[in-house]
């Protein structure tokens, strides 16, 4: 069979199996609903284009949905987040149409994004809200068929509740990233341990010892400033939401502005989803050797634009990954161009945190499909005995049991009248 893509090379393929197959083994979760939905085929008729990382943990996501009975293509959510060798396997082993290419530039992502809707889908997968913003503003026709969506990130959540509160969504979209076995464990564990392996790749340097300056305290910065506090760093927190800083002081970390923090920092992480958190007034300040990397989804949280302007040009690349500007006879580097460093430089999250993720992926797919027709167009929150089940299974897998309420507990609860 002749699989529609456009990928590096499918020579890679094999290698991109293996790959998949070792990630499989830490996502005991997807694997338990994969087996299912291939007895019930929840998803049978269904065509889904999505548009997420293209990494062995996504690739036992797109083999999940296709044991459901889904009809998929997959495009890339990012252009450096690509694993080609990924792509190349999903293409040759799993008849999956695959349009990502590492380093693809804007030209070849957006095209990539127009053949996945193409697929004219009756259900997105987003992972940034790529595929819904460009349905709603050029691909309009598409909205005849399609019943809802899912999002697996914040920045896109973000964005999906900004156009359901102007009015301009016009299907229901299950916010994946909201559920507490997502962004309590993903976004935490996995973009805390995968941001530091993607600076530690770029650069090998050491961080015991590093001023580490943390831009946010949501739930992927919490994640990042503890393993670099684990690592030995200094690490400084910038906020602008006072409990989120609060937090984040009684955490033991330091709290400042980034003005303050723009000229002791050794290594700056934006992780806020905003933009230009790292702008002009904050380069002017940074001592020669400052390192930039953005663990967010877009690569608009530092301000490269600004920074080129104030070197006098293009950066030198000094290393993969690793862009050298000068500013006023200061080195200042740039991880990954700016982009999510923890895919642009390493591998993403370890499988055993995307199983819950890529778990409630499937689950919502699966939910949608049942429920799209009595959903309003909003962004809605998986539902909680969704969320509830696969923390039970992903601690089953774990051989770990916990206790249940006695009949008096569970009583005791739903009552009012015993007092002191």
């Amino acid at each position: 069979m002749t699989v529609e893509h456009d990928v590096k090379s499918l020579d890679l393929a094999m290698g991109g199996r293996y790959r998949i197959e070792w990630a499989e083994r830490e996502m005991p979760v997807l694997r338990a609903i994969r087996e299912r939905f291939a007895v019930e085929k929840p998803l049978a008729g269904l065509r889904i284009s999505a548009c997420l990382h293209v990494t062995t943990e996504t690739a036992n996501l797109m083999h999940t949905l296709q044991a459901g009975g889904a009809d998929i293509v997959l495009c890339a959510s990012n252009p450096l987040s690509t694993q080609d060798d990924v792509a190349a396997s999903l293409v040759s082993h799993y008849e999956i149409p695959v349009y990502a290419i590492k380093g693809e530039d804007n030209s070849t992502y957006y095209d990539h994004i127009k053949a996945a809707l193409d697929h004219k889908p009756h259900q997105t997968m987003d992972d940034g809200a790529d595929l819904v913003s460009t349905i709603h503003k050029t691909r309009r026709e598409l909205l005849e068929t399609i019943v809802g969506g899912t999002e697996e990130t914040t920045t896109g959540v973000i964005r999906l509740r900004a156009m359901a509160k102007d009015g301009a969504l016009e299907f229901p979209v299950i916010a994946v990233n909201d559920s507490n076995t997502k962004h309590m464990f993903d976004n935490r564990y996995g973009t805390g341990q995968s941001t530091i392996d993607g600076v530690i790749r770029a650069t090998n340097m050491l961080l015991a010892g590093k001023t580490v300056v943390v831009a946010g305290y949501g739930w992927c910065s919490r994640g990042i400033a503890s393993r670099a506090a684990g690592l030995g760093s200094n690490v400084i927190v910038t906020e602008i939401d006072p409990l989120r800083a609060l937090e984040a002081v009684m955490d033991g970390f330091r709290v400042m502005t980034m003005e303050e923090a723009a000229p002791i920092g050794d290594l700056f992480i934006t992780a806020t989803g905003d933009i230009n958190v790292l702008d002009e007034p904050h380069f002017a300040k940074m001592k020669s050797g400052a390192i930039l990397a953005n663990s967010g989804h877009f690569n608009v949280e530092i301000n490269i634009p600004a920074l080129e302007q104030m070197s006098g040009g293009k950066p030198r690349l000094v290393r993969p990954f690793v862009e050298e500007y000068t500013v006023s006879g200061r080195k200042i580097f740039v991880l990954g161009e700016g982009r999510l460093i923890n895919l642009a430089a390493a591998e993403g999250h370890p499988a055993s945190v995307m199983d819950m993720s890529f778990a409630n992926q499937a689950l919502a797919a699966e939910y949608m499909a049942k429920n799209a027709a009595v959903l309003k167009p909003e962004v809605y929150v998986v539902p909680e005995d969704i969320d509830k089940e696969i923390a039970r299974l992903k601690l089953l897998s774990m051989g770990i049991h916990i206790d249940t309420l006695t009949d008096q507990q569970a009583s005791y609860l739903t009552q009012w009248e015993e007092g002191t």
